[in-house]
């Protein structure tokens, strides 16, 4: 089914510099799509460290528990994902097809089968038909090319309306660095560690251990920090990759001051990524920031807005433009977390409705109903209890999340 491109995608792909060390190629193989590309495969240079954060699920895919392991190494050569076909609950045989795909592709790099990061997306249950994916590999291999970061960004989307890439350059000790990357989501998203796929690049020289840190820390602030509909995919996987070729000076701990620019960089191109993919919800019209004080720790601030952001009478409201703030209300209550109905504060689009358990005098529903009409709409809330604080993304839940979910397989 041919999507429309969501009317909260940005105006154009990003211009994304080439990254020493990385070269991107995209292919077709037709395992479920027609005349699109659906296998990419990214090279990187030898001596490349690689972080990962994967999902919690206890349904996780075979490429998951292959990146896990091949994680510890903490370095890789390669990584090839496809778009189509999840290679989940596909038992040994599953498996069996992530190792064979490693090790075509580690037979064409010259490398160990482990330094190859492999990752699938798409229908769960169904075998990858694993002789097509090595067929491609050496076509792949032939064309790998350091500008190709938009074909590889369309390759891994499923029901995504446009491919999600981002960038920014950062300075370690002096010495300039640039961070790239894409992503793929757009519905199964829910915070557990990453919630979709997203490979980011730099050509930073840093350790694995620092490297892991600073992703763990910035998909905490980022892609946990984002609902679409409450579902965790099997395959979620995000990836950073440091191809030390900017050859700036040593670090060793994630805490080093000559990080500060670079983390904060990163931090951006993370929630970028993020934001991109709630603005692609299925079927979504219009982002939702849910901003969360006074709970008793950050985490309880965060499981708050996440019962607002995933609340189906909430983004259902929001939808349509309802002012209806009573079902805000109950969705904090549900969250599980202390908050003082007799403290409370609520606001939607910068206008206070509520406060000490009851409406403001004088409520005017107008502007709350007019602010609700647009695409960015921002609720805040104070449950009165702590110093507490998060901010979690969401998106609203129309008819053409169903549409699309309810046709996903024909």
């Amino acid at each position: 089914m041919a999507l429309a491109v969501s009317p909260l995608a940005p105006e154009r792909f990003p211009d994304i510099p080439v990254i020493p060390g990385v070269r991107f190629a995209a292919g077709c193989t037709g395992m479920r799509y027609r005349n699109r590309d659906d296998l990419m495969l990214a090279e990187l240079a030898p001596g490349t460290t690689v972080a990962g954060v994967f999902t919690r699920s206890a349904t996780a895919s075979a490429p998951v528990l292959w990146c896990r392991a091949s994680a510890k190494r903490g370095r890789g050569r390669a990584m090839v994902v496809n778009a189509g076909n999840a290679n989940t609950f596909t038992g040994s045989r599953g498996a069996a097809d992530v190792k064979t795909t490693a090790a075509a592709a580690a037979k064409l790099l010259g490398c160990a089968a482990a330094d190859i990061f492999v990752s699938s997306t798409g229908i769960i249950g169904q075998r990858l038909p694993v002789e097509t994916v090595v067929a491609a590999l050496p076509g792949l291999q032939a064309q790998l090319d350091g500008k190709a970061w938009e074909a590889a960004a369309r390759a891994i989307t499923t029901t995504d309306t446009y491919p999600k890439g981002s960038t920014a350059q950062a300075k370690i000790g002096g010495v300039t660095v640039t961070i790239g990357g894409f992503a793929k989501g757009s519905g199964m998203i829910a915070p557990d560690m990453a919630t979709m796929l997203a490979y980011v690049f730099t050509d930073a020289a840093l350790p694995v251990r620092v490297l892991q840190q600073l992703l763990r820390e910035g998909a905490d602030r980022s892609f946990n920090s984002i609902t679409v509909d409450s579902d965790t995919s099997t395959s979620d996987t995000l990836l950073l990759a440091a191809t030390g070729k900017a050859g700036n000076k040593k670090i060793t701990r994630a805490g080093d001051p000559a990080l500060k620019d670079f983390r904060a960089k990163l931090d951006t191109v993370l929630l970028d990524l993020a934001l991109q993919i709630v603005r692609d919800g299925e079927g979504a019209q219009k982002l939702i920031t849910v901003r969360v004080n006074g709970a008793a720790s950050s985490q309880a601030a965060r499981k708050i807005g996440l019962s607002v952001a995933n609340s189906p009478l909430v983004k259902t409201a929001v939808a349509a433009a309802d002012a209806n703030w009573g079902r805000i209300v109950a969705a904090v209550g549900k969250a599980g977390e202390k908050a003082n109905r007799d403290r409370m504060k609520l606001g939607i689009g910068g206008i206070l409705i509520a406060r000490n358990g009851e409406p403001v005098t004088g409520y005017d529903e107008a502007p709350v109903t007019q602010h609700m009409k647009g695409r960015d709409v921002v609720i805040e809330i104070d449950v009165g209890v702590g110093k507490g604080r998060a901010t979690v993304w969401g998106c609203d839940l129309t008819h053409g999340y169903i549409e699309i979910n309810g046709s996903y397989r024909s």
